[in-house]
């Protein structure tokens, strides 16, 4: 009998501790935040509302390479993070953000346009500093299998855990992923409400009205790799052009509109050469008569 009583009280209590571990699991998603050398001034405001806008961002130092991107798995581990966005810059001019998890994988590659700052908009929205949000996705992340991809990425790093560090036990704004144009636009909106204090109000959807707060960012994808910052090629995006091709066709169009109103020009001269030995000739001719 002792036995039996054993045997069950040891059953209960390995059902006590499973309970205990299920509601003690945290989802602990840490992101590793860093930018390369070359970065301007509006690029590194953008890094930094980021960085205000989700508390379980932690920024590092510059990186100083821009080939050996595998030690940005090290630098995670080092900072006890599983997910980074490193911003690459080229030509000091061209931003590229790279968002991977870490050390596995996958990383993607994203071209970023149309940078606008919360200093620069000056929207009139705003939310508390760590406050947690909601993450709302456009119904065409679930129509191609790497858009569904990107937002499971974009899931677990733009997506503030509940309990992470430094954040603040609300929710009184919401992130935006909305596809238009083969583009990923990047907005935030602060949740308003008409009378929040007032215990007798009945809910209603025409009370609560979003606010633009910023930044403002459209993302273009590249390629999204298999491994961390390494590995084979998953998706290429067949539609996009490097900027540098961009720039080329600018300042070939440029040289053609330079070149023809050159030509304008020399005919121009040449047609008033031969007006002025027109006249000449003709009053050598009156001369003679």
């Amino acid at each position: 009998m002792a036995t039996i009583f054993k045997l069950a009280k040891a059953v209960a209590d390995n059902k006590e501790e499973d309970s205990a571990e299920k509601k003690s699991t945290k989802n602990k998603q840490r992101v590793l935040a860093l930018s390369s050398r070359g970065i301007n001034y509006r690029q590194r405001h953008l890094l930094n509302d980021l960085e205000a806008l989700l508390p379980h961002f932690k920024k590092d130092s510059k990186l100083d390479t821009k080939f050996k991107l595998g030690v940005l798995n090290e630098l995670a581990e080092l900072n006890n993070c599983n997910n980074c966005v490193f911003f690459e810059v080229r030509k000091r001019q061209d931003l590229y953000m790279w968002t991977s998890k870490t050390p596995n994988g996958p990383s993607i590659k994203f071209h970023v346009q149309n940078i606008h700052t919360m200093d620069e908009l000056k929207m009139t929205g705003n939310c508390l500093k760590g406050s947690r949000h909601i993450l709302s996705f456009d119904k065409n992340f679930e129509s191609e299998p790497h858009l569904i991809l990107i937002k499971e990425v974009f899931t677990h790093i733009f997506g503030v855990p509940k309990g992470a560090r430094r954040s603040k036990p609300f929710i009184d704004h919401v992130i935006s992923f909305t596809i238009a144009d083969n583009r990923i636009w990047f907005r935030n909106f602060q949740i308003v409400e008409k009378d929040p204090t007032d215990p007798n109000k009945k809910f209603n959807d025409k009370d609560v009205s979003l606010v633009e707060i910023g930044p403002r960012f459209v993302l273009n994808v590249i390629r999204i790799f298999e491994g961390s910052f390494c590995g084979a090629t998953v998706y290429a995006n067949p539609e996009f052009i490097t900027p540098n091709q961009i720039r080329h066709s600018i300042n070939i169009q440029k040289a053609a509109r330079y070149n023809k109103r050159k030509m304008a020009q020399s005919k121009r001269q040449l047609k008033i050469a031969n007006i002025d030995m027109s006249e000449d000739s003709a009053n050598e001719s009156n001369k003679e008569d």
